[in-house]
C-alpha cells in the first residue's frame, strides 16, 4: 500500500525532469531564449515588463551601494564611478 504514492511521486519526478531536459535542449538548439528581447516587445503596462525594470533598478542600486561601501573601506577613499545618468549635481 505504501509503495503506490512513492511510485507515483517517482513517475511524476521523472516526467518533470525529462520535460525540463527536453525544453533545455530545444532552447539551446534554437539559439537560446532571449528574455530581454521578449520583454522589449511587451506593451509598457505589462506586469512582466515592470518586474524586469524593477529587478534591473535594484541590481543597479546594489552595485552603486557596493561601490560606495568599497570606497569607504579603501585607504585614500577612491571615488566610485557613478552612472552619469544618475549623477547628483
Amino acid at each position: 500500500m505504501r509503495s503506490k504514492p512513492s511510485k507515483k511521486l517517482l513517475i511524476v519526478a521523472g516526467a518533470v525532469t525529462g520535460t525540463a531536459f527536453l525544453a533545455k535542449r530545444h532552447a539551446s538548439s534554437c539559439g537560446g531564449f532571449d528574455f530581454e528581447r521578449m520583454v522589449a516587445r511587451m506593451p509598457e503596462n505589462a506586469p512582466p515588463k515592470w518586474m524586469f525594470r524593477n529587478i534591473n533598478t535594484i541590481r543597479e542600486n546594489t552595485e552603486r551601494i557596493l561601490q560606495l561601501l568599497e570606497a569607504e573601506h579603501t585607504p585614500g577613499g577612491v571615488e566610485p564611478s557613478l552612472d552619469p545618468d544618475r549623477a547628483v549635481e
